[in-house]
């Protein structure tokens, strides 16, 4: 099936002519859409229709933005195995999977509904006794929301919602390997009574595409998820314009487990957070730090869950994880798989990609774990982004900290412990944007921002209040009588 953009309310072809393909992870022989590869000039034509939408749609009551949200809302839910199934086929993850996704993205947002609702000025006496000093909140104009491929439905409405609410147009740019998700996000919004060129749709390559989504005129922010390279790049073509960025990063998130933890629970949390969406969260586990008084009998705990761990397509109910989100991603996983080796990681399961009959079509990897030596290690460091975990031996709790806080990222984080003060002291101490305490580190609630320090992150974070202030100028109006 051949898919356009929608530029100015209208589906259209891109004014280059060239498309990709979509394959199925699961089986890449299984095509699943055909979209526009598209140039600089459709990314201008958009961003365009969007500035001239802005000035009608900012002047549309909250309360007529906020009805057609949540209608949104309900189309989401009405037709969640539907969506589902198009997340599965794009990504790979599993249907289970997907769903849980889908229930993520009603709940955030029903939330950031609210909180565009709960948007107001505020009025205090200044200290001239005769004036008022009242400030407003305004949008800031054209967004560009850049969207990764691992979260592919609950990442755009994270943004928009906050986004539209505020009174911004927005340029959507979905990754390529899941262009079908984002179009689905469009449709719904449309149905649910968004005006059509307040939303525009772009597909195509993000390295020939994002620097002219940051650094065309009419953008006045940009929010995006996806690597730290791209981030910084976003970053740097951003700077000159004085673009408001809002940029969700990388990670190498660890997981501490300390002597006093709980085995079952650390062994329980650590598979969950490494192995679900084959390890593609940002905020997967990636590293376990594991006391060496309790090495031994963790690792066999977390072997005899991995061992029993059943890799297959996200449509059949018997399989636990699913294929990585493409050739592209199993490429690169294998590549760090490569590199472990041949720096002296000691490979203790896993470690390649499934050739099995049934699955030699698609983009399975072995779920694998790698025991370090060395915190020097391109896998104690690099993220992965796939079912890899890489397990570090600590003399102790200040050991453990340290190894933790010793890479360029700082976006999620966990520990285990039944010692409270160590807890507490832990969430002072670990450079991470988002931590958790008994908890695996992938763990989110809507209510409460989300976003990393260091490489990991920059501008306000993601969803709670500063999910919509991002979108947002504060003006300060001084009224004297």
């Amino acid at each position: 099936m051949r898919n356009q953009n929608r530029i100015d309310g209208a589906w259209c072809d891109s004014r280059s002519g060239r498309d990709f393909v979509i394959s199925n992870p699961a089986d890449l022989r299984d095509v699943v859409h055909r979209y526009p590869l598209s140039s600089s000039r459709d990314v201008l034509k958009a961003v365009e229709s969007a500035a001239r939408a802005q000035a009608r749609w900012r002047k549309v009551p909250v309360a007529e933005k906020a009805l057609i949200m949540r209608e949104a809302g309900r189309l989401v839910h009405a037709h969640r195995e539907q969506i589902a199934r198009l997340i599965t086929r794009e990504n790979g993850k599993l249907f289970s999977e997907s769903l849980t996704e889908i229930d993520s993205t009603i709940a955030e947002l029903e939330f950031q509904v609210g909180e565009g609702e709960r948007q107001f000025g505020r009025a205090n006496q200044s200290h001239k006794g005769s004036a008022w000093g009242i400030t407003r909140l305004q949008p800031i104009g054209v967004v560009s929301v850049i969207i990764p491929w691992n979260f592919p439905f609950n990442v755009p409405f994270r943004k928009l919602i906050p986004a539209l609410m505020a009174g911004n147009t927005a340029v959507l740019k979905p990754a390529s390997q899941t262009a079908g998700v984002g179009e689905l996000v469009v449709h719904i919004l449309t149905e649910a009574g968004l005006p059509s060129d307040v939303l525009q749709f772009v597909t195509g390559s993000g390295g020939e595409l994002c620097k002219s989504l940051v650094a065309c005129g009419p953008v006045r922010a940009v929010t995006f998820t996806g690597s730290t390279s791209v981030g910084r790049s976003i970053a740097q073509a951003a700077a000159p314009g004085f673009v408001r960025t809002q940029l969700e990063m990388g990670g190498k998130n660890p997981v501490i487990a300390l002597a006093d933890a709980d085995l079952e629970l650390v062994a329980e949390q650590v598979v969950v957070g490494a192995y679900s969406c084959a390890g593609q969260w940002c905020t997967a586990t990636s590293r376990l730090i594991v006391e060496e008084r309790i090495r031994d009998a963790l690792l066999e705990k977390i072997l005899e869950r991995v061992r029993n761990i059943v890799p297959g397509p996200g449509v059949d109910a018997a399989a636990t994880m699913g294929p990585v989100c493409g050739e592209t991603q199993l490429a690169s996983v294998l590549r760090h798989i490569d590199t472990a080796n041949q720096q002296g990681a000691r490979l203790l399961l896993g470690g390649g990609r499934i050739m099995d009959d049934l699955l030699q079509h698609g983009c399975f990897v072995a779920p694998t774990i790698f025991e370090l030596d060395s915190p020097g290690l391109d896998l104690a460091r690099e993220e992965v982004f796939g079912p890899v975990l890489a397990i570090e031996t600590a003399k102790d709790y200040s050991h453990a900290v340290a190894l933790a806080n010793d890479v360029p990222y700082g976006l999620s984080s966990s520990v285990f412990t039944a010692d409270l003060d160590r807890a507490f002291d832990f969430a002072e101490q670990i450079e991470s944007g988002v931590t958790h305490i008994n908890m695996h580190s992938a763990y989110k609630e809507p209510q409460f921002s989300f976003g990393g320090i260091k490489e990991s992150g920059f501008g306000l974070p993601e969803a709670g209040s500063s999910g919509i202030q991002f979108f947002q100028d504060e003006k300060t109006v001084y009224v004297k009588r």
